[in-house]
């Protein structure tokens, strides 16, 4: 009786054991994100949670999941709590704690999800018997693939996991220029899983009497995470050393704008009075440097489009005759759009680009037919926006651009259309509040949907990061926070289409075939024979 209760007892200690080591990893994953970005560890991070599900394929593997990805999604995105407190727009101090805590606490659970279905998938996959390691590390990796691509696809998408290379590790994020940011996803996890294999065999063979015996079984799997890692570096870094041959007619000079406007001010007289006062200032200053156009930040102006001409700042624009791209509020019959103006010289708005990514509970109501009434009681907002349409076709006086606002910029997808046909990246943001962590991660979503489209990249940002970045993801110039800035800085249209771009995301299907393929055929590992 006493051999059982201590029995019961070692297991209860191995089990707290495996859970603090699968919320642990998952910790390491969120600290490859800003503010950390200690991007090495997303090569070693995933591996602890992979043997947990393969080792011992039980119910316990989704409390792992749970686990690893709370650590991660829970560390990676706690920016967000950063929307307390809402006081300035009205929302009393314990609702606004109320609002951050399930906002985050909802996210959180969000990413969570993702992890708790592919260990399920990874422990099916683990109940063929005598699978070859090699075939369920490509299988692992193409259904960690496929997750991302389906949740890109909803309104909640902001850290994969190739987010964790940006903006240090270039010549593996160069690898989304051949199917987008899910092959540098893939390549992370492929890693990961090849040194949870090594463990597994090495663990397989514990009753070998010979220590090198263990270690030889396990080499094949070792060397071979050795020898990916080293390759993929390599192609990477063969596309990130090539250099960019720029035409002379394709150069403009353009001009940013960071207002340095606080959230907590700009709905008020003050606020509006400051804008018109600090955007008009730097559209004189840039427009004095002969730049072809001004970028203003996510609704910099918190007017109407009908109300702009009311302005000191439109003024301006008849006066230097300088296109601007402003940041404001679009109509479409009773309602309103997050909006990107192109006003040209003669002061006339000649095309419009519409937010297309809206943020749920922040700028819409999700369901709102059937839940409207009862998220309008813990929302903050006082109107609904529209959306605009998918990648639409936007042409300017300086020909067809790609233009992304803010959330959009975590959508690919979004950015792959406008760039078949669009040649420099416009992006406008407000980041205001958030402290360092979101606006760092803005930074390297803006960067990778560059590297992605092979673009150059001019984003204007409220309260900051603005930037200048190049198609090989270097930044050209970079704002400080929570200063004002007028800068100009000459960057180059381009018309070049990579992999990505003329084929989207063919590698997450090809994996997936095959893969299948290996799976359905009968198989044998080495270590087993």
């Amino acid at each position: 009786m006493l051999s059982i209760r201590n029995l019961t007892k070692f297991n209860d200690k191995l089990l707290l054991l495996k859970m603090a080591v699968a919320l642990g990893s998952g910790i390491l994953m969120g600290m490859t994100f800003a503010p950390v970005e200690a991007w090495y560890l997303a090569w070693v991070a995933l591996a602890s949670l992979w043997y947990l599900v393969c080792h011992k394929p039980n119910f316990n593997s989704i409390i792992y999941a749970l686990l690893w990805g709370i650590g991660c999604y829970g560390l990676g995105l706690s920016w967000i709590f950063g929307i307390h407190p809402m006081t300035w727009m009205g929302v009393p101090y314990l609702a606004s704690l109320g609002i951050a805590t399930f906002c985050l606490t909802f996210i959180t659970l969000w990413g969570a999800s993702l992890v708790i279905l592919w260990s399920l998938m990874l422990r099916f996959i683990s109940s063929k018997p005598q699978l070859n390691p090699f075939i369920r590390a490509i299988l692992g990796t193409a259904c960690w693939c496929l997750l991302e691509e389906l949740y890109s696809l909803t309104d909640l998408w902001w850290t994969s996991l190739a987010m964790s290379q940006s903006p240090h590790n270039l010549p593996i994020l160069h690898l989304g220029q051949l199917s987008g940011p899910t092959t540098v996803s893939g390549a992370i996890v492929l890693v990961n899983g090849l040194i949870a294999e090594a463990c597994l065999a090495f663990n397989r063979n514990r009753r070998h009497p010979k220590l090198t015996q263990r270690i030889w079984q396990s080499s094949p799997y070792i060397s071979s995470a050795i020898a990916s890692i080293t390759i993929l570096h390599l192609i990477g870094s063969n596309l990130a050393n090539r250099p960019l041959v720029e035409a002379i007619d394709s150069s403009l000079k353009i001009g940013i704008i960071q207002g340095n406007i606080g959230n907590e001010v700009r709905h008020y007289r003050s606020g509006y009075d400051l804008a018109i006062e600090n955007y008009t200032r730097g559209y004189v200053e840039l427009a004095a440097q002969g730049v072809a156009a001004v970028i203003t930040p996510e609704t910099a102006f918190p007017y109407r489009e009908s109300q702009i001409k009311q302005t000191s700042f439109y003024q301006e624009i008849l006066a230097k005759k300088v296109t601007v791209f402003l940041g404001g509020f679009g109509e479409v019959g009773n309602k309103i759009t997050n909006s990107i103006l192109t006003i040209d010289g003669e002061g006339k708005v000649i095309s419009r680009y519409d937010k297309w990514k809206l943020v749920p509970l922040g700028e819409y109501i999700p369901f709102e037919q059937y839940l409207g009434k009862l998220i309008d009681t813990i929302s903050p907002l006082d109107s609904h926006l529209l959306a605009g349409k998918f990648a639409p076709l936007v042409n300017t006086p300086l020909g067809n651009l790609i233009f992304g606002i803010c959330y959009d910029s975590a959508y690919p997808e979004h950015f792959r259309r406008q760039a078949q046909t669009g040649s420099l990246i416009i992006t406008a943001s407000n980041d205001a509040h958030y402290g360092v962590a979101m606006p760092s991660q803005h930074q390297a979503l803006d960067l990778m949907r560059s590297i992605e489209t092979d673009r150059w990249t001019a984003r204007s940002s409220n309260t900051g990061y603005s930037a200048i970045i190049d198609p090989h993801g270097r930044t050209q110039w970079i704002s400080n926070l929570n200063e004002f800035a007028a800068h100009a800085h000459t960057v180059y249209r381009r018309n070049t289409q990579t992999l990505y771009v003329r084929f989207g995301n063919w590698l997450t299907p090809l994996l997936l075939a095959i893969g299948f393929i290996l799976f359905i055929l009968p198989s044998r590992s080495k270590t087993e024979t």
